[in-house]
């Protein structure tokens, strides 16, 4: 069992997933979406990860919510099971999955040592046309 699990989504396709930190990229963060070259690209590719680790605000978001997930595992009952992260954007192929991606780099890393684990709801799903 992972100490957290971190799911990406897009509000487009569906619900929000239950979790106990949701992060809604779409309104503060520019939607790699709107560059043709990066249109059809997901955060498999990185050319959409540098383009959203690029943009500004996302590393310090990424890092706030570190440590939010560190303070949440110092509660009493925090190790019975893994803390739920979801990040969401609108499709959930460029902004949610890259800063998916960038959070389980960072918790894994030596200054946090968590195990993580990471799943796209909806990168395989075709692009949104908004």
């Amino acid at each position: 069992m992972p100490d957290v699990e971190i799911l990406s989504f897009g509000y487009l396709h569906g619900e929000p997933p239950t979790a106990h930190i949701v992060l809604d990229l779409r309104h503060h963060f520019r939607d790699p979406h709107i560059s043709p070259e990066l249109r059809h690209l997901t955060a498999h590719d990185q050319a959409v990860r540098d383009t959203v680790a690029a943009t500004p605000g996302i590393a310090e978001l990424v890092r706030a919510t570190a440590a939010a997930v560190a303070a949440y595992r110092l509660g009493p009952s925090a190790t019975a099971r893994p803390l739920i992260v979801a990040t969401g954007c609108a499709g959930g192929r460029h902004r949610a999955a890259s800063v998916a991606l960038e959070l389980q780099l960072l918790l894994s890393s030596a200054e946090f040592d968590l195990s993580v684990s990471v799943a796209h709801r909806d990168l395989a799903k075709p692009v949104v046309n908004r």
